[in-house]
């Protein structure tokens, strides 16, 4: 989605109501972050909206990209999020063969999770269709990939093959090295 630079339309304010409504919505959509939603979107503090391409919104605070939205999807963590609060987010790993694919903005494959080096959920924390998860890489610190999963956990384990993730936000993409001044 983001594969090429990207330039941002007009910068609009968000209305203090509706960011109200995104704080609840972030909570709701991720628990884990309810304990650092005043750090990461404090109460007095002014969202920014950027009107990105393909019917992408950016919400941002003080230049700095906080969530993104396709549309009517779920409202998805920029890397940085991501990256500094690891523990909120549900997570699955690729083994290293996949990480280049994937930092080159190639659809997400069932394989690069199902291989050796590839984690997935036990029975217990399985995510379904539509959920967001975090994509670790093997060996790695640092996230890669955050996106809406096409497949569910359970259903990956048992077909080992097929579309995971063909939309999200990776390091080096657009989105990551997109200038909100």
């Amino acid at each position: 989605m983001f594969k090429k630079d990207i330039s941002a339309g007009a910068k609009s304010k968000v209305k203090s109501s509706v960011q109200r409504a995104i704080r609840t919505k972030i909570v709701e959509a991720y628990p884990l972050l309810a304990p650092h939603i005043d750090e990461i979107i404090p109460k007095k503090s002014q969202l920014d909206l950027l009107k990105l391409p393909d019917r992408v919104s950016l919400y941002a605070l003080d230049n700095n990209a906080l969530f993104w939205q396709h549309m009517d999807d779920p409202l998805i963590p920029h890397l940085s999020v991501v990256h500094q609060f690891p523990q909120c987010f549900s997570r699955i790993g690729i083994d290293r063969g996949a990480i280049r694919f994937v930092l080159s903005g190639a659809t997400l494959m069932a394989p690069g999770l199902t291989s050796a080096g590839g984690k997935l959920p036990d029975k217990d924390e399985e995510l379904k269709e539509g959920d967001v998860a975090v994509i670790e890489a093997e060996g790695k610190v640092e996230a890669c990939l955050v996106g809406q999963l096409r497949m569910g956990t359970e259903e990956i384990k048992e077909k080992k093959k097929g579309v995971v993730m063909d939309t999200g936000h990776y390091l080096g993409d657009g989105l990551w090295k997109m200038n909100i001044d």
